[in-house]
């Protein structure tokens, strides 16, 4: 869905997203500092293009937005989250949009990997302990998330 806005075409966003948490076997948890707003850290996170599936939007994001390949490795974790959109990011999407649906994936690493970032999004990352990234996390979705892998997986 598009709509006009001046010279330009503005595509409204879908309002379904995916948050992809990245951690070790060893109970480390990747989160990225996003450039905006300043000091957000948060998972893998992204909305659905056309015609995609949650998961191949996972893939594409956690791709995008570090470098790494998932494969066949990502855990869906068969959860989500519908949550109101703030309204400083509605004009984003259709009018009357006020929600989005969050799906959870999981990727789980035997260790730490090196993070290719994108510069436009985010201009940091860092492994932490569960408890850690649960209280640095901005969103109440990916605190939730990483608090089910660490009690799923005894990282308590």
């Amino acid at each position: 869905m598009q709509a006009a806005l001046g010279q330009g075409v503005l595509t409204r966003k879908r309002p379904q997203s995916i948050l992809v948490v990245v951690c070790t076997r060893a109970g480390e948890f990747l989160l990225l500092r996003r450039v905006w707003p300043p000091g957000f850290w948060q998972s893998i996170t992204g909305s659905l293009n056309p015609g995609e599936t949650p998961r191949q939007a996972a893939v594409r994001e956690l791709w995008e937005e570090t470098g790494l390949r998932a494969g066949g490795m990502i855990i869906d974790l068969r959860q989500s989250s519908l949550f109101p959109i703030l309204p400083r990011w509605r004009q984003r999407y259709a009018p009357n949009v006020c929600f989005n649906r969050e799906y959870r994936f999981a990727l789980l690493l035997d260790s730490r990997r090196l993070v290719r970032l994108n510069p436009r999004e985010h201009s940091a990352y860092r492994w932490f302990e569960a408890a850690e990234a649960a209280a640095l996390t901005g969103s109440w979705t990916n605190r939730a998330a990483i608090e089910h892998l660490a009690a799923r997986w005894g990282w308590r």
